[in-house]
């Protein structure tokens, strides 16, 4: 956790846009940030257009090219976001391992060899990021120089739990219930302890190379801790991810790299997750977030938390839900507006737009102290 850091002129210098990183840090800014999840993908008419392109998922997510492109298109449509994050898939870890990855219209990810037993985990590969990764390191890359310092980039990872149920699952889970990662962690908790221990590794391992790659800030999302009990939770979830946390590289560039840790359905474990070290917490949006400022919000930042439906709604009611959550989080930094969950397929994209600008325009309320500040000293404010 990179609490407190002075950015220092060096580093202001080289992003035109650092609200994301300091809001991270939990440093001063003028407006509240804002990203989203999924923000590059399949609700946009020129996304769909190069997906068409690549002729499938996997070979858009393995071609650096057209990856970097779909990264850059929700920036050119809304100049106003405030980070990017590179276009790739949570389950390229798995497919790294031998799994043989491969999606099914209308159900999702799918494996060719998931695992069974003990065996299966004994013989997984240790991948190096830089060869069998290596695609989405150069997407890393090649999306930094895009940017031309324009904003941050963002990395990231699913975590450890998260990846392991895939794997044992085969795929995507009928009604998300992971029945069959469950049973192995009651009939045989030492194989999953151990799946878990390689996953840790090489999450360690990929977030590192994309952090030496360009990536100013990763985050880990750990889609599926919410299916635990809060002792499941603490023994498969959060001690692996605060292992990660423990060696990712914390600065690089002369900078911090802030670590954001989202667990859906996580809300009733804000001080495991806050004790793992990360400097932000992704919150979904079942979760209040005034309530969870008051309880974790002096420990860390907090990202989110608008349900993505509300973007499918009229104009007026995404002002709406966007100033009540403004509000429950209230004055100062801290606050990195994102949706609950990833954006749906179905969003109008003019909506986005109402979104975004409403974040930005309403949030300057909640810093008018540093807007002041910075008017008084004939600094300039970000756009």
């Amino acid at each position: 956790m990179q609490q407190g850091y002075n950015l220092g002129s060096h580093f202001m210098n080289k992003l035109k846009n650092d609200r994301y990183l300091r809001a991270l840090l939990r440093q001063p800014v003028d407006a509240t940030p804002v990203w989203m999840m999924r923000q590059a993908g399949r609700y946009l008419p020129e996304y769909q257009d190069i997906r068409k392109q690549a002729g499938n998922f996997m070979s858009l997510c393995k071609n650096p090219e057209l990856a970097c492109e779909v990264t850059m298109q929700p920036l050119r449509r809304y100049p106003l976001l405030d980070a990017a994050i590179v276009f790739s898939d949570i389950l390229t870890i798995p497919d790294a391992m031998g799994l043989g990855l491969y999606f099914v219209e209308g159900e999702g990810p799918r494996f060719d060899k998931p695992i069974t037993c003990r065996a299966d985990v004994e013989k997984l590969p240790d991948p190096d990021p830089e060869q069998e990764l290596g695609y989405v390191i150069d997407a890393v890359r090649k999306v930094r120089h895009e940017l031309a310092g324009s904003r941050p980039l963002i990395g990231f990872s699913g975590s450890p739990w998260t990846l392991a149920a895939y794997m044992v699952e085969g795929g995507s889970s009928k009604n998300n219930n992971f029945t069959k990662i469950k049973k192995m962690m009651c009939d045989d908790p030492e194989s999953l302890k151990l799946l878990l221990e390689k996953l840790t590794k090489t999450v360690t391992q990929y977030l590192n190379a994309q952090i030496k790659a360009g990536a100013q800030s990763v985050m880990i999302f750990d889609t599926w801790g919410g299916l635990l009990t809060t002792k499941g939770y603490q023994t498969f979830s959060s001690h692996y991810m605060k292992k990660i946390l423990k060696v990712l590289i914390g600065e690089n560039e002369g900078r911090p790299v802030p670590v954001t840790l989202f667990t859906k359905g996580g809300g009733h474990w804000l001080e495991e997750i806050a004790s793992t070290g990360c400097d932000a917490i992704g919150l979904d949006w079942t979760t209040d977030i005034a309530s969870a400022r008051r309880q974790v919000g002096d420990k860390v930042a907090l990202q989110g938390n608008m349900d993505p439906h509300i973007l499918c709604a009229q104009p007026e009611r995404i002002r709406q839900e966007v100033s009540s959550i403004l509000a429950g989080y209230g004055e100062g930094s801290g606050h990195v507006f994102n949706l609950g969950h990833g954006i749906l397929q179905d969003t109008p994209p003019e909506n986005v737009d109402v979104f975004v600008n409403t974040v930005h325009s309403f949030s300057r309320q909640y810093h008018q102290s540093v807007t002041d500040t910075l008017a008084l000293s004939g600094a300039p404010l970000l756009s």
